[in-house]
């Protein structure tokens, strides 16, 4: 690839990871508002996914990450923060960082052989990292608080984290990033063509 394509492809994944960056942080605001439990369900999983697929591992985390400061700065977070800022600010980052991290690895690592499951596995991953961390962090940071919390609603703690803090939200986030695959698939259609018909 000579320097004039390389710049080429420089220059739109730099714009390409801006305009994403953007769609993260219009879409956490928007999933402010929707709320079955405690907190609220992400939209940005598949930006995330989409980005990590399109430009990379780099760009997978960079997204994450934005998506984790955009969560704490609309006081998402805030339930956590009350009881540990940095506690709180460790989780968030790092779960959304990972989310996009594993997310981009996955597809890497699938694109060659089918690009469809690649797809379906980072669409996967990507929540199940999100939530996982999330719950590995309230199992080391809150657990206590969770568990008065969950005696105060007459609950189990397992019952509690299931449908009060992070089963629900889980599910549906699943199920918005499987739902949307093939929009996943055909963006990444639509944004690679380009690059093959230079690379011809």
């Amino acid at each position: 690839m000579n320097t004039v394509a390389k710049n080429h492809e420089r220059t739109q994944k730099l714009v390409g990871t801006a305009v994403l960056t953007a769609i993260v942080v219009i879409l956490q605001f928007v999933s402010l508002n929707l709320r079955f439990t405690l907190f609220s369900i992400t939209l940005v999983l598949m930006p995330v996914v989409l980005g990590a697929a399109l430009y990379g591992v780099v760009t997978g985390a960079w997204l994450g990450f934005v998506f984790g400061i955009v969560v704490l700065a609309t006081g998402d977070a805030a339930t956590f923060l009350a009881i540990s800022i940095p506690a709180t600010v460790a989780v968030v980052l790092v779960k959304g960082t990972l989310a996009g991290l594993v997310s981009g690895a996955a597809y890497k690592a699938l694109e060659r052989f089918n690009r469809y499951a690649a797809v379906i596995t980072a669409s996967i991953l990507s929540p199940v990292t999100n939530t996982g961390v999330f719950l590995i962090g309230c199992r080391l940071f809150f657990w206590e608080t969770i568990k008065s919390w969950a005696a105060a609603e007459g609950q189990s703690v397992v019952n509690y984290v299931i449908f009060g803090l992070a089963g629900i939200n889980f599910i549906i986030e699943l199920a918005i990033n499987l739902v949307l695959d093939p929009a996943i698939v055909r963006l990444l259609d639509i944004f690679k063509k380009p690059e093959k018909a230079e690379t011809n």
